[in-house]
């Protein structure tokens, strides 16, 4: 059996499709909410190099790159901006953000 681009494609899919149902399923706990963005990221990474490799093309393991930069910044804000708010709230409940307007 050899691995395609439609095998890619469907577990880019998958994926992407988890991270949305955590998104919206879970609107509670905020580090569930960071790591469905992630998957969301994870899933368009792999469509990237996925087609980059059947087009025989590098720019999309290039774009891929900045993704993964992207993704790594998104994280190291979300989790200082999670640290901060549970020093001055306690807990970290997603329906308790709108008491850290500054």
């Amino acid at each position: 059996m050899i691995i395609g681009l439609a095998h890619y494609l469907g577990v880019a899919a998958i994926l992407f499709t988890i991270g949305v149902f955590g998104i919206f399923v879970n609107r509670k706990n905020v580090i569930v909410i960071l790591m469905s963005i992630e998957l969301i990221l994870l899933a368009v990474n792999i469509n990237l190099v996925a087609f980059s490799a059947y087009l025989h093309d590098v720019v999309g393991q290039i774009y891929a790159l900045f993704v993964l930069t992207v993704a790594a910044a998104e994280a190291a804000v979300g989790l200082a901006i999670l640290v901060t708010f549970f020093r001055n709230r306690g807990d970290i409940a997603v329906d308790d953000a709108s008491v850290m307007r500054g």
